[in-house]
């Protein structure tokens, strides 16, 4: 297999956030079936490749570079073109295109769906994200009610519903990193989230939601917004609650029968296996074995298909119009 170069902005400082751990996380699974390397494109580090040097060299033919940045990624696009490139596709709805010859690996299938539609010519592949094996619910005692990361959180959340929220029971709120995540989940009763709003203003889509599925597998009750990638996995009175059901007082009542019942929606073991750490090893090894013989193929000469174009869908729009007048 061709070696991987993971493109990122920086690996820390200012481009820190959920994003950039996750896709760290996918070149550390990566490492288990090829030779895998993260690269800096916009901040130079320490022991760490950066872009610009490392396109100085002559022959790059061994090597795919992976682009998910979605800000940056139709630029990289641009300057990769002569080179092998994947793109891991977390959130959706950037407005890029990208030609046909970049295979696109999804964190999710509602990501998927998306580029389904948006580049019908193109290889693309599902992978999740992965959920570490050490958020599993230890069986401890719960001495949270409910939990709130306010990151992502809406307005509704912070200055409505938890406010009178914290009259009933015990809140909270979390505003600051947390080292041990898995550890505060397996403390709490009930975990809110609520994403919907925070993306509609990033005029882009959920790539995948990790807390909500962290949270389900240490044992916690959900509350979740069901945007996006969160639809791939969340079932609304299966397996978690919808947040902001029609009233403030309609979830109250709702969060506060979820804390002192004892029959619980959880994941099944079965739907969790999907986003395991095995799982994923197996998918990816799948993933790459085909785009590497994809891009073994690609030097030949080839019919490619034409791309679906603003104007190929107005031709195809005439033809249909011209057809029922002719009918």
């Amino acid at each position: 297999m061709r070696k991987l170069y993971f493109l990122v902005p920086g690996t820390g400082g200012r481009f820190a956030c959920g994003g950039l751990w996750t896709e760290l996380k996918t070149l550390e699974l990566a490492k288990q079936v090829c030779q895998a390397e993260v690269v800096t494109y916009r901040q130079r580090e320490n022991n760490t490749l950066f872009l610009d040097d490392l396109l100085k060299k002559t022959d790059l033919d061994d090597v795919i570079f992976v682009i998910s940045w979605g800000f940056d990624v139709a630029k990289l696009a641009i300057k990769l073109k002569s080179y092998h490139v994947i793109y891991h596709a977390h959130s959706a709805g950037y407005g890029f295109k990208l030609p046909s010859n970049i295979p696109i690996v999804t964190v999710s299938r509602n990501t998927m769906g998306y580029w389904g539609q948006k580049s019908p010519n193109s290889l693309i592949y599902y992978l999740p994200n992965q959920i570490s094996d050490q958020f599993t619910n230890l069986n401890i005692e719960r001495d949270i009610d409910v939990l709130v990361q306010a990151r992502k959180s809406s307005e509704y959340l912070l200055k409505d519903l938890i406010p009178e929220l914290k009259n009933h029971c015990n809140v909270l709120l979390i505003d600051s990193y947390v080292e041990d995540l898995a550890k505060l989940f397996n403390r709490a009763k009930v975990y809110i989230y609520d994403s919907a709003q925070y993306w509609a203003q990033q005029r882009v889509s959920e790539g995948f939601g990790l807390q909500p599925m962290e949270a389900l597998a240490c044992g916690c009750q959900v509350f979740s917004s069901v945007n996006g990638g969160l639809s791939d996995y969340l079932d609304p009175g299966f397996n978690c609650y919808k947040i902001a059901g029609y009233s403030r007082e309609y979830d109250i009542q709702r969060i506060l029968k979820a804390i002192n019942t004892t029959e619980k929606l959880t994941l099944s073991n079965q739907l969790l296996a999907e986003y395991r750490t095995e799982n994923i090893i197996k998918r990816l090894e799948i993933i790459l074995n085909d785009i590497n013989l994809f891009f073994d193929y690609q030097p030949q000469d080839c019919h490619k298909i034409p791309n679906l174009t603003q104007w190929k869908l107005t031709q195809l729009f005439l033809k249909k119009v011209w057809g029922k007048i002719i009918k």
